[in-house]
């Protein structure tokens, strides 16, 4: 059985950072690259070339690992983590140094999808494998990220049909 291109493997958020992660700043919706600067910016909704997905916006934040860091590996240790979710994902944890947004956070329904990662170029070009990760919230966020949609049918009376 062959992996195909583009699969996404379900892992818990202590497994693939031990230490937690560190949410630097905001979370912003994210936004579909434009080159002409006076186009109105345009969000990123869960759909992929086939029309599969969600459907839902996608999230993003700039992160660092500690554990990574701690490792020797700091070129690596700051990424970016896409959310999946209905509302902008708000972590519950304080602030480790007032002001800055630095926050520890645990991140629930947690997929990683491995990627080829080039860097250099000429002949100091040189390839690794790194992980594109999703997650669906934050644990502890309580903002309604994580709320299931509406379901209209059951507000609708069970003896009555649609039109």
């Amino acid at each position: 059985m062959a992996i195909q291109r583009g699969h996404k493997f379900r892992i818990e958020s202590d497994e693939a950072f031990p230490q937690k992660l560190i949410l630097l700043g905001t979370i912003t919706q994210k936004m579909k690259y434009n080159p002409d600067p006076r186009a109105l910016p345009e969000p990123v909704f869960d759909i992929d070339r086939e029309g599969q997905g969600t459907g839902l916006p996608v999230w993003v934040a700039s992160v660092t690992d500690p554990h990574e860091g701690a490792e020797g590996r700091a070129a690596r240790a700051s990424f970016q983590i896409e959310f999946v979710a209905s509302h902008q994902p708000v972590p519950v944890t304080d602030e480790i140094v007032p002001g800055t947004g630095m926050r520890m956070i645990e991140l629930e329904g947690l997929t990683a999808e491995p990627t080829v990662v080039r860097q250099g170029s000429g002949d100091k070009n040189f390839s690794y494998v790194a992980y594109r990760f999703r997650a669906t919230g934050i644990k502890g966020d309580t903002s309604g990220a994580k709320q299931a949609p509406n379901d209209p049918g059951a507000s609708r009376p069970a003896a009555s049909k649609a039109a």
